[in-house]
């Protein structure tokens, strides 16, 4: 524990007779004084034994300390002594390894020599055996010592390449018969090794036949023999597939040169069996069908593009990608030549004969339609002619679009794109996708869209034909669907073919060519208004009646509105929901504001052509009132701000004569000519008194 002097004190006072720290116990100061004088010299003594125990230790540890450091310089001494032995050492036995390896060297090239001239003495053996005509020696009779004897007369075939003819041909012609028949054993031994699949033996007699000239011949039997019963069943690029992992994980075991070996068979599988397979299924249809003809194409190349990914798993040497292309190309080359030949005139060819089908199903012989240039037609909607596009047809309420037409077309022409984005070079693909987007054009928006819009055009009825059927907006609802299809298309299929080529500018061009055209069309089809208006005009004159606003008796009048107002309304919403459904976007805002213009012009002309008694005028303002519901359903804020004015203008047929000046005042009528104004005043049947006339002046 910490020293803590006072506490030391108050334990030696407590301790002492007399220091007053115990209860009942008088204080006695000298005592006191006296225990502490003692006690500090007690501390003293103490302090003094303490000091020169600590002075002899400090002597000790100062006598220890040099002795150690001089034990440490002894020991550096005697480590500098020990790493000076370890370099003599080192350096001798340095010098003795020089010695060994240099000796090493002598005996070699005095044994190297020495063994090439038993070598040699070895094959002047054998050359004197068939120089003499006799084959003594067992290495050549026995059938066991087969690798001995390809390696000698391996050896020996080439001494004789050397040797002149006319002193050696006999003997030539004995070492390569020897050879050769040595050459066919080892293959033969090969073979049948690899039937019983001895993979050991197999890399032996491949070891041997590595350094004679029918190595290739015992690569070509152990490709074949792997071929065998390796295709039977249909899927012949799946067999294949299986036939290349077995032979790889095998080739490597076997041969030393396993990627050279794996290529040769991957290459007689695409020249023999693929090429025969590609062949015989193609040229079946190439003539006669030439949808079957480019199904089977597609599907081929495809397969044989997808063997050729599973196979560059595989070691086939260095640029084992232009290896697997060149391949595929040696198979397809006749095929693809003239690929987007064959698929333009299908697709041509198809697409005339799913639009003739049609045609025929509705028992219609197509009509050739004028057609002029997309200026022309401008020149007819700025002009605002009436005139019909052709010769008056009647459709019978038959638009010409059928989705199941399109949707054929549309599949036709997406098989087709796939099969050109597979097919073509990369150089031709951008060039053959323009031509196969023009085949659609051509079919889907020239020769349906484009005559069913002429067809209804021409079938508009005049503005005064009574019952007139307005089906223009049906094939203008149908051919809004198509060219979505169509424009879908564009995006999903063309464009990716075609995104970063010159041809992308063209292709865009072409669609908003035929955009304009379509919607030029559309636009002379605002004669269906006129129609429309027309039906507007036969139902007011139809139900409409002079006393409707002048009734006999003004205190009986049973009705709310006209029955010629509620056939108009009905007839209008009808029509307002056919433009919405066959029409979208801005498009609809469009033709609903003509629409409801006209709409309107109808009905302030028609209010004009009668006279309003005062119930007459209530009358008309409660058919008005029933117009601007109507109007409130084309969502147009002009059409309804047109009839909110007529409106308040019918509010003129009916009000005090000493209001109508307060009246013609108001918000609504304050901005309208005064001739507007005077004109419904004059309609009221009290107008001729002097006393209207005059408020109104």
């Amino acid at each position: 524990e910490p020293f803590v002097a006072d506490e030391y004190i108050e334990r030696l006072a407590w301790r002492t007779p007399g220091g007053g720290s115990r209860g009942g116990e008088a204080f006695d100061p000298k005592r006191l004084l006296e225990e502490f004088v003692n006690h500090i010299q007690e501390l003293q003594v103490m302090d003094e034994r303490i000091q020169r125990k600590v002075e002899k230790l400090e002597q000790q540890c100062q006598k220890e300390a040099k002795e150690f450091a001089k034990k440490v310089q002894e020991l550096q001494k005697s480590n500098q002594v020990a790493f000076q032995h370890f370099q003599e050492l080192d350096e001798h036995i340095s010098y003795v390894a020089t010695k060994v390896c240099h000796l090493g060297d002598q005996l070699e090239g005095v044994n190297t020599p020495r063994q090439r001239a038993v070598e040699a003495q070895k094959l002047m053996k054998y050359f004197n055996e068939f120089l003499d005509g006799e084959l003594k020696s067992d290495v050549f009779t026995n059938s066991e010592k087969i690798k001995e004897a390809a390696d000698i007369i391996q050896k020996l075939h080439l001494i004789a390449q050397e040797l002149p003819f006319d002193r050696f041909s006999e003997v030539k012609s004995k070492i390569a018969s020897k050879y050769h028949d040595l050459e066919c054993q080892l293959i033969q031994e090969f073979t049948s090794a690899q039937r019983r699949g001895e993979i050991s033996r197999m890399r032996e007699v491949a070891a041997v036949l590595l350094h004679f000239k029918g190595y290739s011949h015992c690569v070509d039997v152990y490709i074949k023999q792997c071929q065998e019963g390796s295709f039977l069943r249909n899927d012949v690029f799946e067999d294949a597939a299986i036939l290349c992992q077995r032979v790889n994980k095998q080739v490597g075991e076997v041969f030393s040169n396993p990627e050279t070996v794996l290529a040769k068979l991957i290459q007689n599988i695409f020249e023999v069996k693929l090429q025969s397979y590609v062949k015989d299924q193609l040229e079946e249809h190439r003539k006669s069908d030439a949808e079957q003809y480019l199904k089977n194409l597609y599907d081929l190349y495809t397969r044989t593009t997808n063997l050729s990914s599973k196979l560059m798993e595989f070691n086939l040497g260095t640029d084992k990608q232009t290896f697997l292309s060149k391949l595929i190309k040696s198979i397809f080359i006749p095929y693809l030549e003239n690929y987007i030949e064959v698929e333009i005139g299908y697709l041509k060819s198809r697409s005339a004969m799913i639009l003739q089908r049609y045609y025929d199903s509705k028992n219609h012989q197509k009509r050739s339609i004028g057609t002029g240039g997309i200026q022309d037609l401008k020149e007819r909607i700025r002009q605002r002619t009436n005139l019909p596009l052709g010769p008056s047809i009647d459709t019978h309420g038959e638009t010409f679009l059928s989705q199941e037409v399109v949707v054929n077309l549309l599949q036709e022409t997406k098989q087709a794109f796939e099969r050109c984005h597979r097919l073509s070079d990369p150089s031709d693909l951008p060039k053959n996708a323009f031509r196969i987007f023009s085949m659609l054009v051509e079919f889907l928006c020239t020769e349906h869209i484009d005559y069913a819009l002429e067809t209804g055009l021409a079938g508009i009825p005049s503005s005064d034909s009574k019952n007139a059927n307005l089906y223009f907006l049906d094939v203008v609802h149908q051919a809004n669907t198509i060219f979505h299809l169509f424009d879908k298309q564009f995006n999903d299929h063309l464009m990716p073919l075609i995104s970063s080529s010159p041809k992308l500018s063209e292709c865009l061009q072409k669609k908003k060519d035929i955009i304009e055209q379509m919607e030029v069309k559309l636009d002379m089809g605002i004669d269906t208004l006129n129609c429309m208006i027309g039906q507007m005009k036969h139902i007011l004159a139809a139900e409409q009646k002079k006393t409707d606003f002048k009734p006999e008796d003004e205190n009986n009048v049973l009705i709310q509105y006209t029955n010629a107002c509620v056939k108009v309304c009905a007839y209008v919403r009808k029509q307002v929901e056919k433009i919405r459904n066959s029409m979208d976007g801005k498009n609809v805002d469009t033709v609903l504001m003509e629409l409801g213009v006209r709409f309107h012009r109808l009905i302030y002309e028609h209010l004009q052509q009668y006279s309003y008694s005062c119930m007459g005028g209530m009358l008309a303002i409660c058919d008005v009132a029933e117009y601007r519901k109507c109007a409130k359903d084309f969502k147009i804020a002009l059409v309804l701000q047109l009839f909110d004015t007529l409106h308040a203008l019918c509010n003129l047929l009916v009000v005090a004569p000493d209001n109508l000046k307060q009246v013609c005042s108001g918000e609504q009528l304050a901005n309208l000519d005064k001739n507007i104004l005077h004109s419904f005043v004059q309609l009221r049947v009290d107008y001729r008194s002097a006393r209207l006339a005059r408020h109104f002046s």
